[in-house]
């Protein structure tokens, strides 16, 4: 989701292009089958980071631009991302497998004239994460690994589920870009996706519950319609120090009719795990759910 002269709030804009990627997709991964691979290249880093958690981290040779967990990943060849793979450069590391996004049909169909392999990978809802995970594991020869990962990803968010069931839920904006210094440019999670499922397992209430979307730009007047009791604004970590967070924070004082203004319920969120769909999403709705309910947290 790129908005034609527009500059996101953290500095690292071309992030916005993952975050979209993630966003934009709407079903479960496809794979094409070949033998167990030993070399592979990851495009996309939800999957990078699968590989590693499942104990495949070795095999992985490239990584996209915007790979930065967990910190091995860091240090491998970099090929481009969603918009701007780099053929030639795949080519040169020797994969037996390609990560790649579904929708990267150019790229796809070039490596299946190299014949090269690829797991393609298109993303939906919160259970799809897990799904991917154990689709992965088999593909790459860590079965095992993968579901005995997956099962734990998903207790921890049963968990996390049972205890907030017990409170008053929240209702919630859940703002995912917007212009700096100003409240123009809202774009805000819908009811469709996995940001939306990380919302409501969290223990909040999507003010979107009836826009069957993933992510819906939004005006002040649907600001002041919806009235949400919370305003949680997630963006990628790095750069947020104190002062910054209450600088944007005090931008929503120009809107004090909003219960989540009178209430001081404004949150920012600078944090790669609420972004990345992969093994560490438990973590993000934790955090969430922290946020949602601090009285929870302080028991």
């Amino acid at each position: 989701m790129r908005v034609p002269g527009f500059q996101a709030l953290h500095p690292r804009t071309p992030l916005l292009v993952l975050l979209a990627a993630v966003l934009a997709a709407t079903v479960a991964p496809v794979q094409s089958q070949t033998a167990i691979p030993h070399r592979i290249v990851s495009l996309v880093p939800a999957v990078t980071e699968m590989l590693f958690a499942m104990g495949a981290g070795r095999g992985v040779v490239g990584v996209s631009s915007y790979d930065a967990f967990p910190a091995e990943a860091r240090a491998l060849p970099k090929v481009g991302a969603l918009v701007d793979p780099d053929f030639e450069r795949i080519l040169t590391l020797r994969p037996n497998l390609v990560v790649v996004y579904g929708s990267q049909d150019e790229l796809i169909g070039r490596l299946a004239r190299a014949r090269i392999a690829t797991f393609r990978y298109r993303h939906a809802g919160l259970a799809d994460i897990t799904a991917t995970i154990r689709e992965l594991g088999d593909r790459v020869g860590r079965a095992d690994e993968a579901h005995r990962l997956a099962r734990g990803i998903e207790g921890e968010i049963d968990a996390i589920r049972q205890v907030v069931g017990k409170e008053r839920r929240p209702s919630t904006l859940l703002i995912l870009v917007r212009e700096p210094g100003t409240l123009r440019g809202l774009y805000a999670s819908a009811a469709v996706g996995f940001m939306h499922d990380m919302l409501i397992a969290a223990g909040g209430a999507d003010v979107l519950q009836d826009v069957a979307r993933e992510n819906l730009q939004v005006s002040v007047e649907v600001l002041l319609a919806r009235a949400p009791e919370v305003i949680v604004e997630v963006y990628p970590s790095g750069g947020w120090t104190p002062e910054r967070i209450a600088r944007e924070r005090a931008v929503w004082a120009a809107l004090p009719a909003l219960p989540a203004v009178r209430s001081g319920r404004i949150h920012i969120l600078a944090d790669d795990r609420l972004l990345i769909p992969g093994p560490r999403v438990a973590e993000a709705i934790r955090l969430l759910a922290e946020t949602l309910h601090p009285k929870v947290r302080a028991r």
